[in-house]
């Protein structure tokens, strides 16, 4: 890697919008809904972005679309430097912006999500539309952040990518992010793709259904709602982790209960090669839950290029899930450090 990298952060992504209906109405009943640009990816980096961090985002456009001028505003509104080729949309029938209507839930109703992918312009997605030398080579990138969503949707460019951040001395993260609809078809081919992404990675994300979902790791049985089996299993599936992909520094999850759709019980499970950091789980209250995992890995990823030791990073990524948490957005957008670390402690007090 280049003496002084010019990104801190980059997330190869496919980018589409979310409608979502206000005040946690369902969306069957229709009327206003708000438009906000949306992916998994861009999610984790708004926190390094939002905090001073210089972050790459690489996609693709549908050329002309409303959607994709309005999808490159809001990433640059968000510090986020953006590429990627353009596409013809083809007519009707052509390529898009994949749509994400997303109801919030309310009280004792769940929130629903519905996913329309057809014709994603994000599928299209290939190494040759970047010039990966110039980017890795020349420009420099401190870490690479993968998630599942994206490695499904364009499995062999995110290889690739991975193999040049990694040959280039980047750092690589991959939340593995398992989705039984992405994977059906195709299990064969994401199991393999998956897993050379994952010994390429440095930081592994993911709960134990993910791992062995997508990596053929052995653990526990996977389910249920008791959070106090899911640490003991996922502790229990740490070493068998670090076995099959021994370049993993960091090994992290999430763990959540859920009391109603606005009541969640939030904590976390960070390990590095030295310590291994519980934070069982606290209540924390939720305007809308979409995003809460991004935004823990978000603070993660923050920490872990701050410097920070691995309690430190734990304990950022867990005020970070719970800051996003209270956005009507599926990312957050932190004024600075001390309104995350204020959400750490319990302190929700008035600042003046």
């Amino acid at each position: 890697m280049i003496s002084n990298p010019k990104y801190a952060l980059l997330v190869p992504t496919s980018m589409g919008v979310r409608l979502t209906p206000p005040d946690g109405q369902p969306a069957h009943l229709g009327g206003s809904f708000t438009l906000q640009a949306t992916s998994a990816e861009t999610n984790v980096a708004s926190i390094a972005s939002s905090l001073g961090l210089p972050v790459k985002v690489l996609t693709a456009f549908v050329k002309g679309h409303p959607f994709a001028s309005f999808i490159r505003a809001n990433l640059l509104s968000r510090g986020m430097s953006v590429e990627g080729p353009e596409r013809e949309q083809g007519g009707p029938w052509g390529y898009r912006h994949q749509i994400n209507i997303a109801d919030s839930g309310c009280a004792s109703r769940g929130p629903r999500v519905w996913n329309d992918r057809a014709g994603e312009v994000g599928r299209t997605l290939k190494a040759a539309d970047f010039d990966l030398e110039r980017i890795f080579e020349r420009e420099g990138v401190r870490l690479v952040h993968l998630s599942g969503l994206i490695a499904a949707l364009a499995p062999e460019f995110c290889l690739a990518v991975a193999e040049k951040a990694k040959a280039s001395g980047s750092l690589v993260s991959f939340d593995l992010n398992y989705r039984a609809s992405f994977w059906k078809g195709h299990e064969k081919e994401y199991r393999a793709v998956f897993g050379k992404i994952a010994s390429f990675a440095d930081i592994l994300i993911g709960n134990e259904e993910d791992f062995q979902l997508c990596l053929g790791i052995e653990g526990p049985e996977t389910g249920g709602t008791n959070l106090d089996a899911k640490t003991d299993a996922f502790k229990e599936m740490i070493g068998t982790i670090r076995s099959s992909y021994p370049g993993a520094r960091v090994i992290a999850t999430t763990l959540r209960g859920v009391k109603d759709a606005n009541l969640h019980l939030w904590g976390v499970i960070v390990s590095d090669d030295t310590e291994t950091i519980v934070i069982p789980p606290r209540e924390i209250r939720v305007l809308d839950r979409i995003g809460g995992g991004d935004g823990f890995t978000g603070g993660l990823l923050y920490g872990l290029l701050k410097g920070w030791n691995i309690e430190k990073c734990a304990q950022f990524g867990w005020a970070s899930g719970a800051l996003a948490a209270t956005f009507l957005t599926d990312y957050a957008l932190p004024a600075d450090e001390e309104e995350v670390w204020s959400i750490w402690a319990g302190n929700a007090r008035v600042k003046r």
